[in-house]
């Protein structure tokens, strides 16, 4: 076992965690919501330290990150354990395990693997993603360090839980991020069984630290896509920046929320209209091939990268810029 950051020693031989938002008060011989952090008397431990449950190599497209290098492949990897409770979880199979079960599988792995597999298999960037790698953030941070030093880009695809300790931590080898928003307070706590606020606080501050930023929400039918509460989001994001861009994907049941339908093609028109409506200059649509998946210039409105699915048929951006009429194209180009 490692030990882990961000942590506290309190009375009775209690520790509080300081890694997300939840801020677990843990108890010896105790874990924390995630399933993977053990007060083992009174020493915080981390008990995912290169314990991986997934290394693939992906499209960049799949995190989804449009405006982030489009059409790369990034190293992608895991461990087990969320510190969310989804009930829509697409990946619950390696993230609920060690809530659900209470084992925590995986096999280990160095960090220079990490990196040399990466660069083996000819990708620009590593990417922590599949579950919430904020769990795994001592190993994250020492991989993204190599990874920085041998010129890969680092990659997380977060639920936005981090607090601000870890967020400013991870900032100087982070180069993008996309993170979930996935609805009003009622929905996180419903859903989730977590909070709103942070997860916009941490929007705010990881775009003004300077690090790319692209946001998803999965639109569940009957929760979280009503016109208020999809407009609520792209007013949020259109007041940090209008550049920032939305991705509006749909759901489709799985884990234990199977009461909702797959979400219709007309759901995800209707959350890009409400973007684009809102001020946002680049709404996507996901999980549905061919519904707004181009990005279009802001200004003359020119088709600049064309995509299918994840794949990147044509990027016709030049220089960061517009080829028609010199419109700079906000993004890693």
């Amino acid at each position: 076992m490692t030990e882990a950051m961000f942590y506290e020693k309190i009375d009775g031989g209690d520790v509080r965690c300081g890694l997300c938002s939840h801020r677990c008060r843990i108890k010896p011989e105790k874990r924390g919501i995630c399933g993977v952090r053990k007060n083992d008397g009174g020493t915080l431990n981390t008990l995912v330290y290169g314990k991986l449950i997934a290394m693939h190599v992906d499209p960049i497209e799949k995190k989804p990150l449009y405006h982030f290098i489009p059409g790369h492949l990034s190293y992608s990897i895991a461990t087990a354990g969320c510190n969310f409770r989804c009930l829509h979880c697409q990946n619950a199979d390696i993230s609920q395990i060690p809530a659900d079960e209470g084992v925590i599988p995986g096999q280990f792995v160095e960090p220079e693997r990490v990196v040399a597999e990466a660069l083996a298999a000819s990708c620009i960037s590593v990417a922590y993603t599949y579950t919430e790698p904020t769990i795994f953030f001592e190993y994250a941070l020492d991989v993204s360090r190599l990874a920085a030093d041998k010129g890969l880009k680092n990659v997380f695809v977060s639920n936005g839980y981090m607090t601000e300790e870890a967020a400013r931590t991870i900032e100087p080898y982070l180069d993008a991020i996309n993170v979930d928003l996935k609805g009003d307070d009622e929905f996180y706590k419903k859903v989730c069984a977590a909070r709103l606020e942070p997860v916009k606080r941490t929007i705010e501050l990881l775009w003004s630290l300077g690090i790319w930023v692209e946001v998803t929400t999965l639109l569940i039918p009957g929760y979280n896509d009503s016109d208020e509460k999809l407009r609520d989001i792209a007013e949020f994001l259109s007041g940090i920046c209008p550049d920032i861009p939305w991705h509006v994907t749909a759901f489709y049941p799985t884990y234990k929320l199977r009461d909702a339908p797959p979400t219709a093609a007309k759901t995800i028109r209707r959350a890009v209209e409400i973007g684009r409506g809102a001020g946002l200059h680049f709404v996507y649509g996901g999980n549905i091939p061919g519904e707004d998946e181009n990005t279009t210039c802001p200004r003359c409105g020119e088709a600049l990268v064309e995509r299918l699915g994840f794949r990147v048929a044509r990027n016709g951006v030049v220089g960061g810029r517009c080829p028609s009429c010199g419109e700079e194209v906000p993004g890693i180009w």
